[in-house]
This record gives C-alpha cells, structure tokens and sequence, in this order.
C-alpha cells in the first residue's frame, strides 16, 4: 500500500521529531562509530551527537585523546548523518541532556560510564526518555583502542 500524505498542502501543522542523542570521544572515527551512528539514527529523526571533553575522556579512559576536542567536534560535524553535534560540560554530564531534551538516549555496546546511573537521574530530573543498547559492529577490528595500536605498529613512511 503506498504511503499516504497525511497533511494537505499549505497545512502548517508539523509532525514531531524524536531527538536522539548519543555520547562519546570520536578520538578515531572509523567505521564502527559510522555504524553506530546509523543505528541510533534508526532510533529517531534526528541525532544529536555529544563530543567529551579532552578532561572528561581523560578521566575515563586514563589518557588524553589523539585529537584535541575541536577537532574531534570538526570531525564528527562533518559527517551527513550527525544532524548536530555539541560538546559536553565538564563536571556536569547530564547538563547537555537536560538542554537538548531527547527523546531517545543510545549507548555504545561497550559504554560503562554513567550509563548505570542514567536511567535513576532520566527520572529524577523528570525526563522520559527511552534508553537503547546498540550492537556491536565487528569490535575485533573497528574499536578505537585496537585502531590505536595498529597505527603505533605501522612503520613511519
């Protein structure tokens, strides 16, 4: 059956947009980080992607990353499939969910950190969004700790 139109011509009503927001460093972005995009695209209409912070993936990942936090930004901007892309708050990081308000929160197969509380602090701030768990995407080859090493194999040209 085809689809149908459901607003007629110079009808000014807009249907609603589910915002879906996903977290994380973007230090290499590799084709697992393109999957995971996709994946929580399908998730929504638009997707918002949050960037840490140079001290905030430090304090997580024991290291500072490759590419400064602009650069990691510029990057991931840059890409079709992220319709907007912002840093987060250091020190504070629920501040960038309560301003962009999703509907819909994805996390990496692998993300540990705050995913635990998130569900308890979504409803204490009064928030309802839902909350998925996204499929890895051959994890063996495409994660960015393996990437890194790879490249500190490769012999300088």
């Amino acid at each position: 059956m085809a689809s149908q139109n459901l607003y007629k011509l110079g009808d000014t009503k807009k249907q609603a947009m589910t915002k879906v927001m996903v977290f994380g460093t973007f230090d290499f972005v590799h084709p697992g980080h393109i999957n995971f995009f996709q994946q929580a695209r399908q998730h929504g209409d638009k997707l918002v992607v949050v960037i840490a912070r140079d001290s905030t993936a430090e304090k997580i990942k024991g290291k500072k990353p490759t590419f400064s936090e602009q650069d990691r930004l510029q990057m991931v901007q840059a890409l079709r499939i992220v319709d907007k892309a912002v840093m987060g708050y250091p020190g504070d990081v629920y501040r960038i969910v309560r301003e962009e308000n999703p509907e819909v929160i994805c996390l990496g197969y692998d993300q540990k950190t705050f995913a635990d509380k998130l569900p308890d602090k979504l409803k204490e701030l009064g928030m309802k969004a839902r909350i998925f768990r996204l499929e890895p995407y051959m994890p063996e080859q495409y994660k960015s700790t393996i990437i890194r090493k790879a490249i500190a194999r490769e012999p300088s040209q």
